[in-house]
């Protein structure tokens, strides 16, 4: 005798920002049925959510949407009493199984494309477009967003969708012309690089004047985020915006507010156990400040910043399509995810005109102050240096400038430092993430400064203290 399974409609149970968690993070599969044939399927929520965050709530889809009742029980979903549902001979729902590839291809023509995991089909488009053409599309960002900057209005929907458009792009030009050329020898590579390099440079100029400190996490490009396929694409594009917000954010603190001498009077007591970690070799009253900055605390000029902001966006170019970017200590192929930041520091070094400081923000964004969980290119340097200078010794811990680095007087560099706790936090409170739930803004907090600060020194604790007061300014509850 045939069974009836029970199905509720996905829109009329989940709701809410913690339904969508709660499915996500559950495995779960969904039940599509199609509007005009009946073919009936199962599919992950999360694949379902990768190619469309409101997929369920599309009145133009061909496909409607259901959850077994007993899985919106054991989820704890709202369910409506009286409320719509639909019966389903199980044995219906099975067979349809059994042909899962076939109707796999239609439904992922519904959308736009699943594309790869990772980047989308946004990056199948621009890996098709000429170089001559990648060019033109950045130099037609770069006007779009120098028009926005001459109104200088708040965040409205059309200068939302430029940042994250452009950027989004940008992010995936670079990545695409970066590998085609890695196939090239260096000064060959940079000729065939040179165009897309330039017009990327004069595009985050452009940007760079758009952002300011509010719009990290705002709501409107985080939804205009969310509309990319690809979990690694949607990070490359907040981790750019979200670095310049927060690095517009310290320059701001730095000239207009007493935070250095905040910081000098907490110093003692707040702070130096820390760096005595780092700096063990030095007296405890000569570590101080100016020894955690090299040359001081200090706000970042125009052309130093718009020199971090191209290293922001490239950061992640190195992304092999087959793996996700990761943060935390749960289990993955350490391998593969060392070689993304080698390739993409050889590739921006060798490859392009890029500015150094694009190149080591690349290489050096995950070195974690030395820690063993940490990776990068300076760490084996710095390593190879030590030996043939055994005397030798660090005494500085962060260098906005180049030279420090190079010469190993310091044993990191400012903007990676940046870059390394906003990335971070991205990681954590993504819902996109298959290894770990996805955490709230505080919960993240508090894991950053447990795992990464207390537990094991690895991101700055001062630069991290501002980094909070910058989310409190965002979520001041």
């Amino acid at each position: 005798m045939s069974q009836e399974i029970d199905l509720i409609p996905l829109n009329s149970c989940v709701k809410t920002q913690g339904a969508v968690k709660r499915l996500l993070s559950s495995g779960e599969t969904v039940v599509c049925i199609h509007r005009q044939s009946g073919k009936t399927r199962r599919v992950a929520f999360k694949a379902l959510y990768q190619n469309s965050k409101d997929f369920w709530l599309n009145p133009h889809s061909s496909w409607e949407y259901f959850l077994h009742r007993t899985v919106a029980e054991h989820l704890q979903l709202p369910i409506e009493e009286g409320g719509p549902r639909v019966g389903i001979p199980s044995e219906i729902l099975d067979l349809q199984e059994e042909i899962i590839e076939e109707i796999d291809e239609g439904l992922s023509k519904t959308e736009e494309g699943v594309g790869s995991i990772n980047f989308g089909p946004e990056y199948e488009r621009i890996e098709k477009l000429p170089l001559s053409q990648r060019i033109d599309l950045l130099t037609e960002f770069k006007k779009r967003l120098d028009e926005l900057a001459q109104k200088k209005a708040p965040l409205t929907e059309e200068k939302a969708e430029a940042l994250v458009t452009s950027s989004r792009d940008a992010a995936l030009i670079n990545r695409a012309t970066l590998w085609e050329a890695l196939k090239l020898g260096d000064e060959e590579a940079r000729q065939f690089t040179q165009g897309v390099v330039t017009a990327t440079r004069e595009m985050v100029k452009s940007t760079a004047r758009l952002v300011d400190a509010e719009i990290f996490q705002h709501e409107l490009i985080k939804r205009l985020i969310e509309r990319s396929n690809g979990t690694v694409v949607q990070h490359m594009t907040r981790v750019f915006l979200n670095g310049l917000s927060f690095l517009s954010y310290y320059n701001e603190q730095i000239r207009s507010t007493s935070l250095t001498n905040r910081v000098r009077i907490q110093f003692a007591k707040r702070y130096r156990p820390y760096y005595r970690q780092l700096l063990p070799h030095l007296h405890p009253e000569d570590v101080v400040l100016e020894r955690v900055f090299y040359k001081g605390m200090q706000a970042v000029p125009e052309v130093d910043f718009h020199h971090f902001a191209t290293g922001f966006l490239v950061h992640d170019i190195g992304k092999a399509d087959a793996i996700e970017y990761h943060e935390g200590e749960a289990g993955y192929n350490r391998d593969i995810i060392v070689e993304h930041v080698k390739i993409g520091y050889q590739a921006i070094m060798n490859k392009t005109n890029y500015p150094r400081q694009a190149g080591l923000i690349a290489g050096y964004h995950h070195e974690y102050y030395g820690d063993p969980s940490g990776y990068g290119y300076f760490r084996e340097y710095l390593s190879q240096y030590r030996k043939a200078n055994p005397k030798a010794t660090q005494d500085y811990c962060m260098t906005y400038e180049l030279e420090p680095i190079l010469d190993y007087q310091a044993l990191a560099y400012f903007p990676a430092k940046v870059l390394e706790i906003v990335d971070i936090y991205d990681s954590l409170t993504d819902p996109m993430r298959s290894y770990r739930q996805a955490l709230e803004p505080q919960e993240a907090v508090r894991l950053m400064r447990k795992e990464f600060i207390e537990e094991k020194l690895k991101i700055d604790p001062i630069l991290f203290e501002l980094f909070v007061q910058f989310l409190e300014r965002r979520f001041p509850n």
